[in-house]
């Protein structure tokens, strides 16, 4: 790499989102674990700083532009221009659909798709200035459908259309765009699905496992070896793409 790169990871302070940003700043790059409670931000940016990477927690609402706005330019000032992204950020609130609100609907919207929308926007302008750009958006197999998720489903299968859009519209300003649409990976997240349907997480993880051609769940790490490739110099021919990485094959 001819220069250290900055890279901005959204939900980035545990999960998936923590396993990325540790992963990219192994890779060379000064990382931005962005959250929306900086302080949450503390453990990932220590993991990295403790491993001689760079690191720098920025508290964000990826729903609010000015929010947003601020963050970016915050990043571009202390770290430099963002010209990696990893729209991570995320939240469910599954219910079935003549039990789902309103408000559980637009809070996911607004976390996923109108998160990924305004991140994208703010951080474009600092990849086409610099002739190179990675963005990976967070998917999900849930895109394909999943009973009690008619929100995080819709918002997820949104990503798969926005990430194409972008790989067209900005391909000729040397940006790729990408999405990654995990399977079961044991985090946070999953183990509050186990505890929705009133099921032992470890339970939950040992059936999950058994329908994985794989045999086993998914880790954060995976999403991570996963990204590191979507963003490097090497996979600029690589655009528009979902991968599902799901350990198996997913329609």
């Amino acid at each position: 790499m001819s220069e250290t790169r900055t890279a901005i990871v959204t939900g980035a302070a545990r999960g998936i989102g923590a396993g990325v940003a540790a992963r990219l700043a192994s890779d060379g790059m000064n990382v931005a674990v962005l959250d929306l409670d900086e302080a949450a931000c503390a453990g990932t940016v220590d993991q990295i700083t403790a491993a001689g990477g760079r690191a720098l927690a920025v508290g964000a609402n990826v729903a609010d532009p000015e929010s947003v706005e601020t963050a970016v330019a915050r990043v571009a000032e202390e770290l430099g221009a963002p010209t990696v992204l990893i729209n991570n950020a995320g939240i469910i609130r599954d219910n079935l659909l003549f039990k789902m609100t309103v408000e559980d609907w637009d809070a996911v919207m607004g976390v996923h798709l109108r998160g990924a929308f305004l991140m994208s926007k703010a951080c474009q302008k600092h990849m086409t200035e610099a002739k190179f750009g990675r963005i990976v958006n967070l998917s999900s197999t849930s895109a394909l459908g999943n009973r009690g998720q008619a929100n995080y489903s819709a918002a997820k299968a949104g990503i798969q259309g926005f990430t194409k859009t972008l790989a067209i519209e900005l391909g000729k300003f040397g940006i790729t765009a990408n999405a990654i649409a995990p399977g079961f990976i044991q985090t946070d997240m999953t183990a509050a699905t186990a505890e929705r349907i009133g099921v032992p997480f470890d339970d939950f993880i040992k059936f999950s496992a058994e329908q994985i051609p794989v045999q086993r769940v998914g880790q954060p790490e995976d999403i991570a070896h996963t990204a590191s490739f979507l963003v490097s110099e090497g996979a600029g021919f690589v655009s528009g793409q979902v991968i599902y990485v799901a350990g198996g094959p997913k329609d």
